[in-house]
Parts: structure tokens; C-alpha cells; sequence
């Protein structure tokens, strides 16, 4: 069982670089939106029942699909790496399936500013997370969540065994997929 965590800024391409992942791997992505997007129908993900419920969901899946027979799951995040709560979470999901016998990978994107504000409003990116398709609101979230959190990793931070760093600035998704794959032999 592999557990593969894409994560990076919003709009850096962690579900596209999954979706191509997924297609040449036997591993399923759960990008972050799927839950996010479901829950806010009835609650804004910013909500207290939002985030207990996004939360809740997720918990659910990872449980399910360590014990399962997949070969593994793909799963994007955006981590703040100014937020304990943020390391927490991903030792968190990370047991879940190394306490199954399960082995994780971790995989930064980063990409510039320009790059991401563009990749915010590819159609790809607005088929696939309705939240996203107000624009304006959007682009306000990326450009605010930048000024107040670290969104990609400092020099040496991630310590993981099974890590990597992409600058996929000037990388198609599939390339970058199939750096990930090289690099841990999926």
C-alpha cells in the first residue's frame, strides 16, 4: 500500500500532476477538493461543520483505503508550513497507513506566481473544483493565502526518506508524473 502526498500552493498543479499519476499508476487520486467540494453544498468548508465534516470524510477514506487491497492512494494538500496543525495532519494521515504496513511518499510542487494565476483559471482546473469558479474570490484566496503562510517547504525542511521536490514551472503534468514515478520506481 503506497500513500502518495502531493502537496504545494493552490494552483501549483497537484491534482492534474496526480491525474496523470493515476493513469499510468494503479494508484487512486483523492485530491483535496473532492471532500472540500461535496461538504460545501450544505456548509462552507470555512465553517466549523464544513472542516468537521471534510475532516470526517477523509478520515473515512484513509482508514478505508489502508486496510484495503488498492495498491494506493494519490492525495493533494496545500500545507502551510507555519502551522503545527499542518505537520500534525500529515503524520497523522502518514500512520494511518504506515500502522497498515503501507509506505508514503511526499511530493512538493512549486511553481511561480504567474504560472499558478494562470493555472487558477485553466478550464481543467474549474471542471474539476466548482469552488474555484468564482474567479475573483479565488484569486484573492491564492494571493492572500501566499502573504500569510509558507506554502512550499525551506531548503532541507522535509526530512521524509521517500521525498521529492519539483519546480514545475515549465513542466507539463505528465512529465512531472513521470519524474514521480521514476524517482520511487511506481
Amino acid at each position: 500500500m503506497k500513500l502518495v502526498i502531493i502537496f504545494g500552493p493552490q494552483a501549483v498543479g497537484k491534482m492534474t500532476v496526480g491525474q496523470e499519476l493515476a493513469k499510468t499508476t494503479d494508484l487512486k487520486l483523492f485530491h483535496n477538493h473532492m471532500t472540500i467540494d461535496l461538504v460545501s453544498n450544505f456548509f462552507s468548508y470555512g465553517s466549523a461543520a464544513g472542516k468537521r465534516l471534510v475532516n470526517l470524510f477523509r478520515q473515512e477514506i484513509f482508514e478505508e483505503v489502508a486496510k484495503s487491497d488498492l495498491t494506493g492512494l494519490i492525495f493533494t494538500f496545500v500545507w502551510a508550513f507555519d502551522l503545527k496543525s499542518d505537520w500534525d495532519y500529515i503524520e497523522h494521515i502518514s500512520r494511518i497507513f504506515e500502522s497498515e504496513g503501507g509506505t508514503v511518499y511526499l511530493v512538493e510542487l512549486e511553481a511561480g506566481m504567474e504560472a499558478r494565476l494562470e493555472r487558477n483559471k485553466s478550464p481543467h482546473r474549474l471542471e474539476h473544483k466548482p469552488t474555484k469558479r468564482n474567479l475573483a474570490f479565488s484569486e484573492r484566496d491564492l494571493r492572500e493565502t501566499m502573504e500569510s503562510h509558507r506554502l512550499n517547504s525551506l531548503e532541507g525542511e522535509v526530512k521524509h526518506p521517500n521525498y521529492m521536490r519539483i519546480n514545475n514551472t515549465d513542466l507539463s503534468p505528465e512529465k512531472a508524473a513521470l519524474m514521480i514515478k521514476e524517482k520511487f520506481g511506481f
